[in-house]
């Protein structure tokens, strides 16, 4: 159980969903030890959020477990977007702990939102990875494409630095703003979004790997916690859904950590901003 969600499901205000998909990983596999991780390494931190106010325990959260995958990502993809949108339709806010980057698809599915924001070193917009259109690499180009319930009008990629000639093509189209590490402190993310509702999608390796080793495709030249920090609790406020994703086994947890600790900070940034 994710430390502090004691609440049941039926007065749960948040719901911990672990989605422990590990398919497509095309460096460092590992990822489905990814939300039992996140978990381990919540449970040093205090109960208490000085700067909200608010006490973990009192967020009226609750841990679901995880929905365990299978090796057919569509189908899975499918089945965990009918375990989250259970969560929507409960009023509640699902809180996705990856597996890999793929099962954001499923958060978006659920939540429909009007924006999707994402920290990511990777653009993620390929039409598809080595012959799979259901693949970590290619989770933006899915989330953006029509579906019957879902439109999203805008991705925003905030720590983008790397990527295919034919993704940063794509990211120069209306429905996408990438923004590279050193020009994030200075975006004004607040303004860009105008109230519409989001869905916020951390992927760790947005960090830098010397803050967060432990992760499939690790980037240089990346955020700082601070960074990442600040995007979640700008974002927080206007968000129905938030997953974090791309954690693995490989370090001695500083992935898992920050993953744990951004989880936290966007349930103190949401119910702080409800009051």
């Amino acid at each position: 159980m994710f430390p502090g969600a004691t609440a049941s499901r039926t007065d749960a205000a948040y719901v911990v969903v672990g989605a422990p998909l590990d398919v497509s990983t095309s460096f460092r596999p590992g990822t489905r030890f990814g939300p039992e991780r996140i978990r381990r390494f919540a449970r040093p931190f205090d109960d208490y959020d000085r700067r909200t106010d608010l006490r973990f325990s009192d967020c009226s959260v609750h841990d679901h477990g995880d929905v365990r995958a299978w090796d057919d990502a569509p189908e899975y993809l499918a089945w965990l977007a009918g375990e989250l949108r259970d969560v929507v339709a409960d009023d509640a806010v699902p809180l996705v702990l990856g597996g890999e980057h793929t099962v954001t698809a499923a958060g978006v599915e659920a939540v429909d939102p009007d924006v999707f924001v994402c920290l990511d070193a990777h653009l993620d917009l390929r039409e598809a990875y080595d012959g799979n259109e259901y693949s970590h690499a290619t989770v933006t180009r899915r989330v953006l494409e029509a579906h019957a319930d879902v439109d999203v009008e805008e991705a925003i990629i905030l720590g983008a630095r790397t990527g295919s000639p034919e993704e940063w093509e794509r990211a120069e189209e209306g429905d996408v703003t990438a923004v590279a590490p050193e020009d994030v402190s200075d975006f004004d993310l607040e303004s860009h979004l105008d109230g519409r509702s989001a869905y916020l999608s951390v992927d760790v390796d947005a960090a830098d790997p010397g803050f967060a080793p432990g992760t499939g495709t690790p980037e240089p030249f990346g955020l700082d916690p601070r960074e990442m920090r600040d995007v979640v609790r700008t974002v927080a406020p206007q968000a129905a859904g938030f997953d974090v994703v791309e954690v693995n086994d490989r370090d001695d947890g500083q992935a898992a950590s920050l993953a744990a600790k951004i989880a936290r900070e966007f349930v103190f940034s949401h119910a702080g901003a409800a009051e």
